[in-house]
């Protein structure tokens, strides 16, 4: 899923209809949820219920000469690796949201990864709301 959202990113970043309208920028946002069973009247039905979200800005540079390539790529490698000590950091710092495992399910959190969301709506389409 991953590879397949990094190619569907690049894809509208190079086609220039990324969600900033903006050459060489757009957004990835990953969604983890609970699978929740609501009775009704008559029946049972199961729900998706979002308890994180993450949205990640994404500039894709294009460097021009093979100094430029080097620059970028150790400007990259600290980008990258500031980002996951702070994802870390929250991540461990902040555990009381996460709700308990009440399934067997190798999955028990879904998630989804959206490429440029647009709107709230996105939610609503892929049945997490």
């Amino acid at each position: 899923m991953i590879e397949q959202r990094t190619t569907d990113l690049l894809r509208q970043i190079d086609s220039k209809s990324s969600y900033s309208n903006q050459s060489g920028r757009g957004q990835v946002a990953i969604f983890f949820a609970e699978k929740r069973r609501r009775k009704t009247y008559f029946q049972v039905k199961e729900e998706k219920t979002v308890w994180e979200q993450w949205l990640l800005n994404v500039t894709l540079a294009t460097p021009r000469t093979e100094t430029d390539v080097i620059k970028v790529r150790r400007a990259m490698e600290k980008s990258l690796q500031k980002a996951a000590l702070k994802i870390i950091h929250i991540v461990n710092r902040d555990k009381d949201h996460i709700p308990p495992i009440t399934t067997t399910d190798s999955n028990p959190f879904p998630y989804e990864i959206v490429v440029n969301p647009k709107s709230e709506s996105w939610g609503q389409t892929l049945g997490i709301f």
